[in-house]
């Protein structure tokens, strides 16, 4: 597989989710941060929903059993919605029926967007401040700009909510006007197949968008897309009802972690204004 080639696509496709103003529905707004959605063209999306919820109001109303839910923010693919019930390991499913859509957060963060960028970029720092998380390791490094990373979600609800892993392919793009987009897409990579151990979730074209604030450059406007493929057995409606709140929560979380780490701006830094901090090992 082409890594770079992907990756690139991938920030490019980053890029027109962000210049495409049309179709964008507000669904929550709170504490200066708004959360739009639309139809993924990825998959199902809401289009799908809306056929399902139509479908339903066609038949009669039957009694529904509960099921307690949790939404882990994570950090690169950003979310893991889990019923608090048994649910399959098995690496092979699917996940048939699930649909979701893709999600605009956007809000302001009192940083530079040079640090900002590497606050989000960098993995070492990512379990410090995403609690959601056990494990965000790079597995692979491409160049100074392009890595595969392994991450593992935490479980919750002592130990009856499941873990979900994903591999994905990060890239770091700077752009004209200071802006800088850092992408992720989930790629096949044979050194860590989908383990019996995990659900394997799967993330189509995520990522932020940094760039300064025009009325203060000394902060930063981060816009933040999402289109993750959960896997496992997961309602739909669910996912619609739950994602915002939880979106809404990572920046809030984004924002304490990297006024707790303070990163230093310039030092070690790429001509194009980030930290070269991928060492090969």
């Amino acid at each position: 597989m082409d890594y770079k080639t992907l990756a690139q696509e991938t920030a490019q496709e980053i890029l027109g989710y962000n210049q495409d103003t049309s179709g964008w529905k507000v669904v929550k707004t709170s504490k200066k941060i708004t959360v739009s959605s639309k139809a993924s063209k990825r998959f199902h999306g809401n289009l799908e929903e809306s056929r399902r919820k139509q479908e339903k109001e066609q038949v009669s109303q039957e009694p529904k059993p509960f099921c307690s839910l949790i939404l882990e923010v994570t950090s690169h693919h950003f979310w893991n919605i889990q019923f608090i019930r048994s649910e399959s390991l098995d690496p092979a499913d699917s996940g048939e029926g699930e649909s979701t859509s893709v999600y605009r957060v956007e809000g302001i963060i009192p940083e530079s967007t040079t640090k900002l960028s590497e606050f989000l970029y960098k993995p070492e720092n990512r379990v410090t401040w995403d609690k959601s998380l056990k494990v965000y390791n790079m597995v692979h490094k491409i160049d100074s700009d392009t890595f595969i990373c392994h991450t593992i979600t935490q479980s919750f609800a002592m130990g009856s909510i499941s873990p979900r892993d994903f591999i994905d392919l990060v890239y770091f793009k700077h752009c004209e006007g200071n802006m800088d987009i850092i992408s992720s897409n989930s790629v096949d990579f044979p050194a860590y197949p989908p383990s019996s151990n995990y659900i394997r979730g799967y993330n189509h074209a995520c990522g932020y968008i940094c760039s300064p604030l025009k009325e203060n450059p000394a902060h930063s406007k981060l816009v933040m897309f999402v289109q993750t493929e959960m896997k496992g057995k997961l309602s739909p409606s669910i996912i619609e009802a739950t994602m915002p709140s939880n979106l809404i929560s990572f920046i809030l979380n984004a924002k304490d972690g990297i006024k707790a780490h303070r990163i230093p701006s310039g030092h070690g830094s790429h001509p194009n204004g980030h930290s070269s901090f991928l060492k090969k090992k």
